[in-house]
């Protein structure tokens, strides 16, 4: 990647411009441990010039109409679709992602833009006669007003969009902060849509490695009313905390414990591809990834056997050597997460049968592992590998499994292979996450609401839902 052609720089008011204390920040190919560009290092006098820009634009930008918003994401969507080898080549150089997944995360990126490009013009309102029939209501949408997108650095390019499709779609002005260690793309994103004819300040992007400070001197300003974060539950927490102070309406999009059913009338064939896509998609390094596999003891030789086989074949390597299925974790402190996940399984009685130690080369490389006979209260049952590890449990009754993996704090995804659709149905609906895969391992889409229930979030992206998120009803009662 020729870093060097995206700008590194702060956008703020539609100027790129530096720090205002000079500061950079290194980002680094997780290949190779070696800088391949340094962006601005934002404070939080900056992050203030941020929120003063953004409302500046925010009365133009949500009084222009519906149809001249969508038509900017809609050239938005078209740039990123003619420039997605640049955006793919990004994403690897900074991520690690093999090309073959960054282009296909380039292009779903690229859909949120077309999605909410359409959404923008159908935001409807509503008219009524009151039941008493001495008035009339009128409800009309409104934008939440300037929002604070906060991205992780697992899919730098579709978080963004994600976040950026609905609110300008909405008519809000926004800033987004992306992940220190993969800011790259967002900046190149930004830039497209400046090209797009986005005005400026209704974009602004802050790079910082102080993101507490930067982001909670924003969420205080009392001009900010919305704050959409991607990332860990337990800076989530933080995060609604920090924005109770000021009321300020929140999206959250936070972690995963997927459980994984396969029961004992699936065909395991479909359930060991279902598990690679739901397992091994981005590396494991996703919140929709599966985490617990529970399969029932009947077909638990057969599953482990075949997915032992499909984890061992898949080629590990850098993002751009041809042929690489699987790129490198995102940094050491990942891959030392995921050491100490597999080690407490293994010293519980779980055996490895493919994988299971780092690999000797450059760069932050963990191998597809598998776990078998992982013992009850492992620690990788509770938290979130985030990483290429498959622990297998077994169960013998359906409503144990269920219980099983209802029994996390989390509520994100769940994953059921049954070839009977009224059992796989019935399951589903007693598992509470808020999307189910039924014989299916990938479920996000740009037209489907994502998210969770329980601490795996607050509110929806994406589909209708993704859009209500940055609108807010306004009432009219009237004669």
């Amino acid at each position: 990647m020729a870093a060097t052609t995206i700008q590194t720089d702060l956008l703020i008011g539609g100027t790129w411009r530096p720090a205002g204390d000079g500061g950079r920040i290194d980002v680094l190919d997780p290949a190779t441990g070696d800088v391949i560009a340094a962006v601005a290092d934002a404070s939080v006098d900056d992050a203030r010039a941020a929120v003063d820009a953004a409302a500046a634009a925010a009365a133009g930008w949500a009084a222009t109409a519906p149809r001249e918003r969508a038509e900017a994401l809609r050239r938005g969507f078209e740039l990123m679709r003619a420039r997605e080898e640049e955006i793919a080549a990004t994403i690897t150089a900074e991520m690690g992602k093999p090309l073959a997944e960054a282009r296909g995360e380039a292009a779903y990126a690229a859909e949120f833009l077309r999605w909410f490009a359409e959404e923008a013009v159908r935001a409807d309102g509503e008219y009524a006669i009151a039941p008493g029939g001495a008035a009339r209501m009128l409800v009309l949408p409104q934008p939440v007003g300037i929002s604070v997108l906060v991205t992780p650095w697992n899919f730098p390019a579709a978080m963004a969009t994600r976040k950026l499709g609905p609110a300008l779609a909405a008519g809000c002005t926004a800033i987004v902060k992306p992940a220190t260690e993969t800011p790259l793309t967002t900046l190149l994103i930004a830039s497209m849509l400046e090209e797009a004819g986005v005005p400026p300040g209704v974009v602004g992007v802050l790079t910082t490695s102080r993101p507490r400070q930067v982001v909670a001197a924003m969420v205080d300003d009392p001009r900010v009313r919305k704050l959409s974060f991607t990332g860990s539950t337990e800076v989530g927490r933080e995060l609604l905390a920090l924005a109770a102070r000021s009321v300020v309406n929140v999206s959250m999009e936070l972690g995963g414990n997927a459980p994984f059913l396969v029961l004992e009338d699936a065909d395991v064939d479909a359930a060991v591809a279902g598990a690679m896509a739901a397992k091994l998609r981005n590396g494991g390094e996703a919140c929709t990834a599966a985490n617990r596999f529970l399969v029932h003891e009947s077909l638990a030789e057969s599953f482990s056997a075949g997915l032992t086989r499909a984890m061992a074949a898949v080629r590990v390597g850098a993002g751009t050597e041809p042929g690489a299925e699987l790129g490198p974790m995102i940094n050491e402190a990942a891959v030392a997460k995921i050491e100490s996940l597999v080690a407490d399984a293994c010293d519980r009685g779980a055996r490895v049968t493919t994988g299971g130690e780092r690999l000797d080369r450059p760069g932050w490389f963990y191998p597809p592992t598998v776990l078998d006979g992982v013992a009850a209260g492992s620690a990788i049952l509770r938290e979130e590998v985030f990483g290429p590890v498959a622990p297998l449990t077994t169960f013998a009754d359906e409503a144990d499994a269920v219980a099983e993996a209802n029994d996390t704090e989390h509520g994100l995804v769940a994953y059921v292979y049954s070839r009977d659709l009224r059992r796989a149905m019935r399951v589903a609906e007693a598992i509470e996450t808020g999307m189910v895969g039924l014989n299916r391992g990938v479920v996000s889409d740009p037209a489907a609401p994502f998210g969770g229930v329980k601490q795996s979030g607050v509110g929806r992206e994406g589909g209708h839902h993704g859009l209500r998120e940055f609108i807010e009803p306004k009432y009219f009662s009237f004669d």
